[in-house]
């Protein structure tokens, strides 16, 4: 057991509500010197000692209640403030190339033919805030570690971009191809962090928004787990997420919050650029947006830094005996600011100080200009520096940096502030010639009047741009950069494998038991097994993978801190600090950024791990689909198991858990391998390929996708000459008709194929029909391999013609083809056209419901009796029985009543 010094604080805040009052008399002489302290120096001063006790109060760890929001003004005061130990004139040029680069890009890009787009508001916001990354905070790769993992604004690509140009790393000619990725390749840029795209510069993929917070969090995350594990030294690497104001209204961005908090993870930082706007309009017209993300940060557990602003403000705030100034921020809706932002300074004195005579003499030695020029704190490389240092000094909680700025800053009066600068793409000669003065840029007005804007370069040898590459050499390389330093693993034998090809013998299991004892004999491996990272929503005993608590243990950085109810149980739960599984409680999103983290370690800290995620089939790909395109986007690889699939295997649980989809919206990820096995020695096989495939010599970017079942069925031992490439490939034959005068094809997958072979009988005994049974162990690769011939036989018609797997292999079997399975129809339609023969499919489409097994694929015509019809009824079509067998089969079978169904196997939750 752990000390209480050493506990994760389970009360955070609260009042004594309960307590008695053991000393009223002492109560009440401090009650007595509060009302003095307002009567004699007013509700400001006394508002400032009431601040000032609350925090020496949490200084001497008194435990009061945390202030969820404090003033509209800087957290850090200016006589906190470090020592800049940069050069800010160099850095203010190095900052005005790069944001001449980024809108002339851009605008470039919007071109006559061109017409990409492309937005240059959102990093014009945020420049000062990377740029002050860059040159003081951000670590790369050099030193043989995994640096700082920077999660970068997607919308402010050109910006990042713009940077490397000036360092070389990217050419004029790059520039010229943004969003061209195709037409203009080699050279083409993507349009967003996408590391796909782009796999030796971009890291992590965030233009979907709120997946970059959540992303971060659990990223930050896998950096303990892996140090914790030995596995990697992460202990120099600290996790920067760049953000939007009007992104945090993404109910992933906010989410999981807590998960940092509770595990202090003090290596993750958020920097929130509120430019207090969305992409067409204000973020809180009305409120204040900085003030509710402080609320909900520090509600949270976080430690948060506002950055308001800038040093302009600075004298006028130490003016402010009064506090009027500060009321007046704290007052005035971020609708106002914005406008403030677009108005002259003779308008920003009548109406933000004009309403007070106080206010009004605070700037009457002030120009127009100057109030004009009272700008945010998001803007101001020093203040910046001291909120960057300042998270990085703060321990035991993650920080959020709150920074304002003006979206669309220095881009001139058409774009700064404006609802629509988001939307705007290009600058006319008068907005160019403008900016160009502004950030004192030497190009004439000749040059931007004839063509489109020229790029600005120093010159390599010019000491803005030595002074780039010496910063970036100090902080240990170039960022981003993607580098991949994993060696391929050494993997299992045929060995490991050898029980699952056993079969189950008398025994029944579901599909989701046999993966788990394939799982347990991987772990057990000396060279790979303490790679495997298992991950599952708060589900672990639904799956049967309690077996793995007492070895691989529940990851918990504070450990297991009290004695568990189950203690004394074989199985019993066991958390600890070197825990192997992720228990994410009931949260997809977060069990999903795991799996995408823990898949992508081997580029981002050269250490493959291998994620094994296991979830209810239905809350899959369904309720996370948007993160696995991220998967696949961040070239993470791994095993995703669906498991409970089918949409008539999960009875009792109804409409919200019956999956008959998910293989279908697997189908729409060109990263996902997806298979619908039946038995133990397919899973074998197939999980021996993916591990080959992602983790082997030659390692591919996919991740696999396995469904599962929790029906019971017995599994038989892999037959001798097994057709292993069929398995692979999607399709393998595993029973051949013997009897029956007549022939037929049933293609089955996943639980479906009992059905099949129970039909293989009932045709050969009742009806005459010798029917082979294949089983489609994927549907989806099946497809992908055709589209991939006819592609080629596309684009290469004086070549021999290619042919289709499946259609080569289905070539001498006697048709016609049923399909069926516990997937509506359109995953097994997906390979139809190349089927050689009359094909048809049966599928659970529609709703599912809560009933038994036999009930629901009766309902569904998809049980065994149900695919005698078919067959029958596809025969009777070609002329090869007499039509009078299909009313004969309908009344024998009583197909058209759901209660004369054998309910079938019930229970079986693995």
């Amino acid at each position: 057991m752990a000390s209480a010094s050493d506990r994760n604080p389970i009360i955070i805040g609260g009042l004594p509500s309960q307590v008695p009052d053991f000393d009223p008399e002492e109560t009440q002489e401090w009650l007595d010197s509060l009302d003095a302290a307002v009567d004699e120096r007013g509700r400001e001063r006394a508002r400032y000692l009431m601040l000032r006790l609350m925090e020496r109060a949490r200084e001497k760890r008194v435990a009061v209640p945390e202030m969820r929001s404090t003033d509209y003004v800087n957290t850090i005061a200016t006589k906190d403030e470090p020592f800049f130990p940069g050069n800010e004139e160099i850095e203010r040029k190095v900052l005005n190339a790069t944001r001449w680069n980024a809108a002339v890009m851009v605008s470039r890009a919007q071109r006559p033919g061109i017409g990409v787009g492309g937005h240059i508001a959102t990093f014009a916001s945020s420049a000062s805030l990377y740029d002050v990354g860059f040159n003081h905070f951000f670590r790369g790769k050099d030193e043989g570690d995994g640096g700082d993992q920077i999660f970068f604004q997607g919308h402010a690509s050109p910006g990042i971009y713009a940077r490397a140009y000036l360092l070389d790393r990217l050419s004029e000619q790059q520039l010229d191809a943004f969003r061209q990725e195709k037409s203009k390749a080699p050279y083409g840029l993507s349009s967003y962090p996408h590391p796909r795209l782009m796999p030796d510069f971009w890291e992590f993929p965030t233009v979907s928004m709120g997946l970059g917070p959540l992303g971060a969090i659990y990223q930050a995350r896998m950096n303990r787990y892996m140090e914790a594990r030995g596995i990697a030294d992460t202990s120099k690497s600290h996790v920067w997420a760049y953000l939007g104001d009007g992104e945090m209204d993404e109910p992933e961005s906010l989410g999981q919050l807590s998960i940092a908090a509770r595990e202090h993870l003090d290596n993750l930082t958020f920097v929130v650029n509120c430019n207090l706007q969305r992409l067409d309009g204000p973020v809180r017209g009305n409120g204040k947006i900085m003030q509710e993300l402080e609320s909900q940060f520090r509600g949270a557990g976080w430690n948060v830094i506002k950055l308001i602003w800038d040093r302009s403000w600075d004298p006028l705030l130490a003016q402010d005996r009064d506090g009027i100034l500060v009321n007046k921020l704290n007052t005035t809706p971020d609708g106002q600011f914005q406008t403030y932002a677009t108005e002259t300074g003779a308008y920003i004195r009548d109406h933000f100080f004009g309403g007070d005579h106080r206010l009004r003499a605070m700037v009457e030695n002030m120009t127009d200009q100057q109030i004009q020029h009272l700008g945010r704190g998001g803007h101001d490389h020093k203040k910046v520096y001291a909120a960057y240092a300042a998270a990085k000094a703060h321990k035991g909680q993650p920080t959020v940096i709150l920074a304002q700025t003006v979206k669309g800053w220095t881009l001139g009066p058409n774009f700064e502030g404006r609802n629509a600068t988001h939307q705007m793409k290009k600058l006319t000669a008068d907005d160019l010639k403008r900016f160009r003065d502004r950030l004192h840029i030497p190009i004439t007005d000749a040059q931007l009047e004839d063509g489109a804007p020229p790029y600005y370069h120093p010159g390599r040898n010019s000491p803005e741009i030595q002074y780039m590459h010496d910063r970036r050499s100090a902080l240990g390389g170039y960022v981003p950069t993607r580098v991949v330093r994993a060696k391929p693993l050494q993997l299992p034998g045929d060995a490991t494998y050898a029980a699952a090809k056993k079969g189950s013998g008398q025994q029944s299991i579901a599909t989701t038991m046999a993966f788990v004892r394939i799982l347990k004999d991987l772990m057990r491996d000396k060279e790979i097994g303490k790679r495997f990272v298992l991950i599952a929503p708060d589900e672990y005993r639904t799956f049967g993978m309690d077996a793995f608590f007492p070895s691989a243990k529940i990851y918990n950085p504070l450990g297991q801190q009290y004695e568990a109810v189950d203690r004394d149980l074989l199985l019993a739960y066991k958390e600890s600090p070197t825990g192997q599984m992720l228990h994410d409680g009931i949260s997809e999103a977060g069990c999903t950024a795991s799996l995408i983290a823990a898949g992508s370690a081997y580029a981002t800290h050269g250490e493959p791990l291998i994620p094994v995620y296991v979830f209810y089939s239905m809350f899959g790909f369904q309720r996370t689909g948007d993160q696995f395109w991220q998967m696949a986007d961040q070239l993470a690889r791994g095993f995703v198991l669906g498991a409970t699939a089918g949409r008539t295997t999960l009875t009792g649980e109804g409409l919200q858990h019956a999956d008959g989809h998910s293989q279908l919206l697997a189908s729409t990820n060109p990263g996902c391998v997806a298979y619908d096995p039946a038995y133990g020695y397919e899973i074998a096989h197939i999980v021996k390929d993916g591990l080959r495939r992602m983790y082997g010599p030659d390692a591919e970017d996919v991740f696999y996708y396995l469904t599962v079942y929790n029906e019971p069925i017995q599994h038989p031992a892999e037959p001798a000459g097994v057709d292993v490439d069929g398995i692979l490939k999607g399709i393998h034959r595993i029973s051949q008709g013997t009897a029956g005068a007549v022939g037929a094809q049933i293609m089955a997958s996943g639980v479906a194929v009992p059905w099949a072979l129970e039909a293989q009988r009932i045709l050969a005994e009742e009806w005459n029909v010798r029917a082979d049974v294949w089983s489609a162990t994927s549907w989806n690769e099946l497809r992908r391999e055709a589209v991939a011939v006819e592609e080629y036989n596309l684009l290469h018609p004086e070549e021999e013609q290619r042919v289709p797997y499946v259609t080569s292999k289905l070539s001498g079997a006697e048709g016609p083809f049923v399909a069926v399975s516990d997937w509506m129809r359109a995953v097994p339609d997906q390979i139809s056209r190349w089927v050689p023969g009359p094909y048809t499919s049966l599928g659970a489409d529609g709703f599912g419901f809560a009933d038994t097994r036999g009930a629901a694929r009766r309902f569904f015509h998809i049980d065994a009796q149900s695919v005698v019809l078919s067959v029958l009824t596809e025969l009777a079509k070609a002329g090869k029985i007499d039509r009078s067998a299909l009313k004969q089969a309908i009344d024998r079978y009583q197909l058209l009543d759901v209660r004369a169904a054998d309910p079938g196997a019930a229970g079986g939750d693995a």
